[in-house]
């Protein structure tokens, strides 16, 4: 059994106190974590147990101020997807070949301007992005299809595919700066062409990073309430083509919260606790695909 023993220099102290904070430091978010994790499930069951887990999860119909109200959430939860998936189909290549060009081909001067326009886009508020897209987006959606509005599925997806380059852009350009030189130096002179060793040996070599600003990117896509609620018109309607009018799992809760009361306001309480699960899910799912099960990282 290691003999404990009090510091004896001021050196010692002071690593000994920064230790201690770091401690508490780690305890106090996963103490945040549990805290919220209970509230969730405190505030959102009793809902779900008056209404029904099955009428509620796969009810098709969200009519929560009617006579006879009826509390169906499978439309929000099936737009929260198609719009997340969306965005991701467009965001994370985007994203991804961003990184790859400002880590590694990018001249410099072109490579500060294009990392400054990240960094103001990571910054711009999300109301604003939800305000461009409701002024420039939506009236050009309707004009270029044909549509009597514009206010739909596709415009959220498109709106929360520029809202998640910056994180993942940022995130993947660290990781790709931190690999290791000597790889693509060895991939070179095995005669491996720049293009082929930034993709089979760099990104590869950063792909925990990579994953990272995924994660963190599709967390944003999931959880953004304010421009999506401006862009998608916010009707409760079955997500069955991009030009439908939706509203999602974030916006739900968003636009009813003000007023509700009664079972109502329980309801918006299940679905918060839906969402908080379902970006849980997906995030220990891309952290298991994405970094492929690598059982050496820590």
């Amino acid at each position: 059994m290691k003999r404990f023993e009090l510091p004896r220099t001021p050196a010692q102290w002071l690593e000994a106190v920064m230790n201690a904070i770091f401690f508490l430091c780690g305890i106090l978010a996963v103490g945040c974590v549990a805290v919220i994790t209970i509230y969730m499930f405190l505030s959102g069951l009793p809902a779900i147990g008056k209404i029904g887990p099955l009428n509620f999860l796969f009810g098709t119909e969200w009519a929560s101020t009617a006579s006879e109200p009826k509390y169906g959430i499978l439309p929000f939860v099936l737009s929260s997807i198609y719009g997340t998936l969306g965005a991701s189909l467009i965001g994370v290549p985007v994203g991804l070949l961003t990184a790859v060009f400002l880590s590694k081909a990018a001249a410099p001067g072109v490579r500060n301007v294009v990392v400054t326009a990240v960094e103001l886009l990571s910054g711009i508020p999300s109301v604003v992005f939800g305000l461009l897209g409701m002024q420039v987006l939506v009236p050009a959606v309707a004009k270029v299809f044909g549509k009597a509005s514009g206010a739909c599925l596709l415009s959220a997806i498109v709106v929360l595919s520029v809202m998640i380059l910056p994180s993942i852009v940022s995130v993947s350009v660290t990781a790709l700066n931190a690999v290791p030189p000597e790889y693509e130096q060895g991939s070179l002179a095995l005669g491996a062409t720049d293009t082929e060793t930034w993709f089979k040996i760099s990104i590869p070599a950063a792909k925990s990073g990579i994953a990272a600003g995924i994660v963190l990117g599709i967390g944003r896509a999931i959880g953004e309430a304010m421009a999506v609620m401006m862009v998608a018109g916010n009707s409760p309607n079955m997500p069955d083509s991009l030009f439908r009018s939706v509203t999602f799992l974030t916006t739900a809760i968003a636009k009813e919260m003000s007023y509700a009361s009664g079972l109502q306001k329980q309801a918006l309480f299940s679905i918060a606790l839906v969402l908080f699960v379902f970006i849980m899910v997906i995030n220990v799912l891309l952290n298991a695909v994405l970094k492929g099960g690598n059982k050496d990282e820590k």
